[in-house]
Formats: structure tokens, C-alpha cells, sequence
């Protein structure tokens, strides 16, 4: 397989040229994200009275990103802290556990004890199947950075959304709750896009499975 570079100097997978592995991924994307969101509508009912019922807000939390190219867009999560969590974020900046423009913080006093629990099973990911749906997003992809850590992105950093963000990525499957240093994040999605077939985004997405069920995520 030979790899190609464009201007910006990422590598990437001579799939990314295929016309039928872009179809094939796309039709993942959607037939995955359509089932899921017909399958899991009881879950999301669940999950939208727990979140109302156990602190003051709203069930989702409108979570502004940056996907493919700098283009921003919209997305949803379930609430899982405080009404006013990005108002409170500044006081926390000293405390954060990532090296670059990301805030992670292990224990963040900002989570809600529900929203603790959902993190712990990625419960609170589920509304972005709507975005997969879309096409904002894939089920397999680059994480999407917020809008307000973008503007804080290197140019080495801004590589890694030179393909569509996922809800789940080569990150989410090699110790998230370890990795600390964002370029060291980066690189893995660089791996992916230089790695990439329709048999690594299956890999990633049984071992993404495997990671919840385990109840890995915090």
C-alpha cells in the first residue's frame, strides 16, 4: 500500500481514497447509529429523567464542537454536571491533569453523582448517535475538540481533524484515563487516520464495547 500526504503533512491510509470503503463507512455510520437510537430509546427516556430528577438543568448538555476541517457544529450529551459546569471551569484551569489546550480533571467537582455513574458506562455519549446519523460524525474517528479548546490548537494539533470525528477512537481504546499529554493523544489519531480500514474500525469499536461494559470511563 503506498500512503499519501497532503499539504498540511498528514499521512494518510490509501482507503481514505476508496470510494467503496468511504460508502462502507458511511453505511456503518448510519445503519449503526439509526439501530441504536431505535434500540436504546427506552434507555434514553431512562437516562433523561434520571439526569432531570437528580440536580437543577437541562437533560442535555449542548456540546459545541469542531469537526473535519475547522468546521464547527452541535452536538448532545446527556448533562452529567452542573448547570453551570463552563461557568466554574476557569476557577479549575490550575488543576488540570492535561498537558495542552484539553481540561481533564479525575476527580471534577463539577460532576454530578449521576452524571458520575453515566460517565463510568459513556452513558452520557449516547445522544451524539444523533450526529453519526447526521454526518457531523462517525461511530470511529478523531475525537471533535470544543470550539474554545480549538482556538487553542497548534498547528500539529489541528491535524488530527483532517478526517470526520468519531464518538469513539484509538484513544478511547488505549488507556484515555492514563494519557495526559494531548500531543501524545494527537499522535494516536494521526496512527488512525495513517492506519485506517473498515477492519480497524471494527477492532476499535468491539474493544470500545468491551471498555463499557467494563465500566472504564470516568
Amino acid at each position: 500500500m503506498t500512503h499519501t500526504a497532503d499539504c498540511s503533512g498528514v499521512i494518510f491510509s490509501p482507503n481514505w481514497r476508496s470510494a467503496f470503503h468511504q460508502a462502507v463507512k458511511r453505511l456503518i455510520d448510519v445503519l449503526g447509529s439509526g439501530l441504536l437510537l431505535v434500540a436504546l430509546f427506552p434507555l434514553f427516556l431512562v437516562l433523561a429523567i434520571i439526569v432531570k430528577f437528580s440536580s437543577p438543568g437541562h437533560v442535555f448538555y449542548r456540546w459545541r464542537v469542531v469537526g473535519q476541517a475547522g468546521k464547527p457544529f452541535l452536538s448532545y450529551k446527556f448533562r452529567s454536571m452542573v448547570n453551570n459546569a463552563d461557568d466554574l471551569k476557569e476557577t479549575l484551569e490550575g488543576s488540570n491533569e492535561m498537558t495542552g489546550p484539553v481540561f481533564k480533571l479525575t476527580n471534577d467537582p463539577r460532576i454530578t453523582p449521576a452524571g458520575k455513574w453515566m460517565r463510568r458506562y459513556s452513558l452520557d455519549e449516547l445522544p451524539q448517535l444523533y450526529s453519526v446519523l447526521k454526518g457531523d460524525m462517525s461511530l470511529v474517528g478523531p475525537r471533535p475538540p470544543l470550539a474554545t479548546e480549538y482556538q487553542r490548537f497548534t498547528k500539529f494539533q489541528e491535524q488530527k481533524l483532517q478526517v470526520k470525528p468519531g464518538i469513539t477512537c484509538l484513544w478511547q481504546v488505549n488507556g484515555r484515563n492514563q494519557v495526559n499529554d494531548f500531543d501524545a493523544w494527537v499522535r494516536l489519531d494521526l496512527e488512525y487516520i495513517r492506519c485506517w480500514s473498515l477492519g480497524l474500525d471494527v477492532k476499535i469499536l468491539l474493544r470500545t464495547v468491551a471498555a463499557v461494559l467494563a465500566g472504564s470511563g470516568k
